[in-house]
């Protein structure tokens, strides 16, 4: 079954699933740069990761 077939059949809209993506590939990034790039992570880089958490719950919240 497709992606975009599993987010209707659970009932997740696009804009939702799109958002769960951009979550996703953040985190995978930040493991990559963190941990093979040797680049450190600041304090800023967490409060931003704050504010997309901020818009999934907004976009789940009902």
């Amino acid at each position: 079954m497709p992606a975009n077939h599993l987010g209707a059949h659970w009932g997740i809209k696009p804009f939702q699933l799109k958002i769960i993506q951009e979550v996703v590939t953040l985190v995978v990034f930040t493991l990559f740069a963190v941990l093979y790039l040797k680049d450190e992570f600041r304090f800023n880089y967490l409060l931003s990761f704050g504010c997309i958490l901020g818009a999934v719950y907004f976009a789940f919240k009902r």
